[in-house]
């Protein structure tokens, strides 16, 4: 009897990649080393934005796609905030409007100008305040205009109107612990959370209830 050794085929076995060259990289950024899980960056089609260290405050720059190589030191921000910048997020209807969220407790949404940066950008065009905590997650609504989420180590999940400055909904009770991450559905119309209680809900922001929990998992979410 003769056995055969079965050899799992695939089309990627001989696919190698090749390192990106120095002058088509972002070189020289001194991103945030503040303690929070975040990606510290967010990108659109036209600019990437990345949290960096600043003095003061908090801050983050704004780069045009091309502007790849060393990165100048003295290159202008976004920094308007009193504290450290914990999340950052693009508008998916406008590529020049961008949100943060801060340890000093505020959301501000920002008018990135058609070329970028020339000088520091210190004014917003709205500052949401409602958090009495950090706020530690920021994410526009995939289908609605001007709908900004934010959620804080409150565990208070706010959704604005950003054209009014509104807190359209303030959720709270849903979370017994620090909210780690929240994801929108692809209609909006429920989004989902982990929480450091090891749980995973899906929440009807409009009816202010958890649709669905998770049973708990045995690692952090």
């Amino acid at each position: 009897m003769s056995f055969r050794k079965v050899v799992r085929q695939s089309k990627f076995r001989h696919v190698f990649g090749q390192p990106v060259k120095t002058e088509q990289c972002y070189d020289d950024i001194r991103v945030s080393r503040v303690t929070w899980d975040s990606t510290f960056c967010a990108v659109n089609p036209s600019f990437v934005a990345i949290i960096v260290e600043a003095s003061g405050g908090g801050a983050f720059l704004v780069l045009p796609l091309h502007k790849t190589g060393r990165i100048d030191k003295s290159y202008p921000t976004v920094c308007g905030h009193t504290g450290p910048v914990l999340d950052i997020d693009w508008c998916p209807h406008n590529d020049h409007v961008i949100a943060s969220g801060s340890e000093d407790c505020t959301v501000m949404v920002w008018q990135i100008p058609e070329n970028g940066l020339s000088q520091p950008l210190t004014e917003p065009v709205v500052v949401l305040e409602g958090h009495s905590k950090r706020v530690g997650i920021v994410t526009w609504h995939p289908t609605a205009r001007n709908v900004l989420l934010s959620a804080g180590c409150d565990n208070v999940v706010s959704i604005w109107n950003v054209g009014t400055a509104e807190e359209l909904y303030r959720l709270e009770g849903l979370h017994p612990d620090l909210i780690y991450s929240v994801s929108w559905s692809r209609d909006g119309a429920r989004f989902c959370t982990a929480c450091k209680d090891k749980s995973v809900r899906v929440i009807d922001p409009r009816r202010g209830t958890v649709v669905a929990v998770s049973p708990r998992a045995t690692a952090r979410p």
